[in-house]
């Protein structure tokens, strides 16, 4: 009779954990990816730490926080203000529903070309693709996946490789979507600053992406300027590509709820 009494506990209790462990409908995710400049390396300031128990950030050690400027760990000693903590804000305010909770997942490498960003490639001693994926997944057990956003392409900025620059990120968001288990997932790209001529080969490039793949659409980083290495944006223009970001996604999202 004991037996089968404690046999009865283990099957509830198994119960309930399964029960507890299934995602959260109102935890949207979203996952950041791309090179430095959606990694971020503008000067942390006043703003960068909102503190709002419903932003969370997934931390180097898969441990979600209370989101805060740097949300990445690429290079710890650079990492600063990028677009993702606005983009997660400016998601939060258009959401009219209060229990839903932003989770951004921060897998952005700086110094990776598009080519990094594939299974099995190794850049700078990591993993940028399979990285991404593994945290993915860690970070979808606790709620659904709303959104990608991409910042990459400095590092693809020139006549060759910007030639077969759109072929690769094609195929980047189809595994991504293969790996969500959402072939709809919206995805957003982020233009590359328009203060260096080679960046615009990636600019004119981006604009064929909502024609080539659905539910994409680019962010604009016109007005949008540097931090004085004439690559990065400073923390004032890289929070203003968050917005950006959030615009677009939102937009995705609505356009995708119509359809169904």
């Amino acid at each position: 009779m004991r037996a089968l009494f404690v046999l009865l506990m283990v099957l509830i209790t198994g119960n309930c954990a399964i029960a507890q462990d299934k995602p959260d409908p109102d935890f949207h995710l979203y996952l950041l990816v791309g090179q430095s400049n959606m990694a971020g390396r503008g000067k942390v300031d006043s703003l960068s730490n909102p503190n709002n128990s419903r932003l969370l950030m997934l931390t180097k050690n898969n441990e979600w926080i209370t989101a805060k400027d740097p949300l990445h760990f690429d290079k710890p000693k650079v990492a600063g203000v990028g677009p993702g903590l606005r983009f997660a804000e400016t998601m939060l305010a258009y959401s009219k529903n209060k229990n839903i909770k932003i989770g951004v997942i921060p897998c952005a490498v700086g110094g990776t070309a598009i080519e990094s960003w594939q299974p099995g490639a190794e850049a700078l001693g990591v993993h940028p693709y399979d990285d991404a994926i593994q945290r993915l997944h860690i970070a979808m057990k606790s709620g659904v996946l709303k959104g990608i956003i991409w910042h990459q392409g400095e590092g693809n900025s020139s006549e060759e490789k910007s030639k077969v620059y759109l072929s690769r990120l094609e195929e980047l968001i189809k595994r991504f979507r293969e790996e969500a288990g959402n072939k709809n997932v919206p995805f957003v790209a982020g233009e590359l600053g328009h203060y260096r001529d080679r960046y615009l080969l990636i600019n004119q490039v981006l604009k064929e992406l909502p024609t080539k793949v659905s539910n994409t659409s680019v962010a604009k980083a016109d007005g949008l300027i540097h931090k004085g290495d004439g690559t990065h944006l400073d923390a004032a223009s890289a929070r203003i590509l968050g917005e950006r970001f959030a615009e677009k996604m939102f937009q995705l999202q609505k356009k995708i709820k119509k359809s169904r």
